[in-house]
């Protein structure tokens, strides 16, 4: 069964220099694609036809607003600049190969939305999908990586410093 917390997002900027990493969106509280499809429906004199229309597809992401993540200031930047972003939705927990199953898409942000309350800022955004979503394997992400997005083990005198803002793959 797959659980939301086992999935990330990456973000980078479709116009970032080759062989720049991607940035994890980080204090994502929760995420959503998806696709939808226009019917088409017409009337005629001998009755209905109905069909597939054009698809459109987009992603959803809430997360706690936090300075200076990388992740979120990728899509704020793509928003003010009318930039491209690509979106990798990657599962954390590798496969038998040691890829994750991902979902990848060049994408335009339509929306973000700062929302404060009594306590924490939240960010909600809705990214466009430029055509269509590709599925995919993603290669084996950094230790450091899956322990951003799943606390890690650790003992005693292991490390120091607190838990990261920010990681990079």
């Amino acid at each position: 069964m797959n659980q939301g917390k086992d999935k990330i997002l990456l973000i980078q900027a479709a116009d970032a220099v080759l062989g720049t990493d991607a940035v994890v969106f980080g204090s994502l509280t929760e995420h959503g694609h998806s696709i939808e499809n226009d019917i088409i429906d017409e009337k005629t004199k001998f009755g209905r036809i109905v069909g597939y229309g054009q698809n459109s597809e987009s992603f959803e992401i809430t997360a706690y607003g936090e300075k200076g993540d990388a992740g979120q200031k990728a899509v704020l930047d793509a928003i003010k600049n009318k930039k491209q972003i690509k979106i990798w939705e990657v599962e954390v927990t590798p496969d038998e190969l040691g890829t994750h199953d991902a979902i990848f898409a060049y994408c335009i942000v339509e929306s973000v939305e700062r929302t404060s309350g009594e306590s924490f800022e939240e960010i909600s955004s809705t990214v466009q999908v430029i055509h269509e979503s590709v599925e995919g394997k993603f290669p084996a992400l950094p230790p450091e990586v899956i322990e951003f997005a799943k606390y890690g083990f650790e003992t005693p005198g292991e490390a120091t410093g607190e838990f990261p803002d920010q990681k990079t793959v």
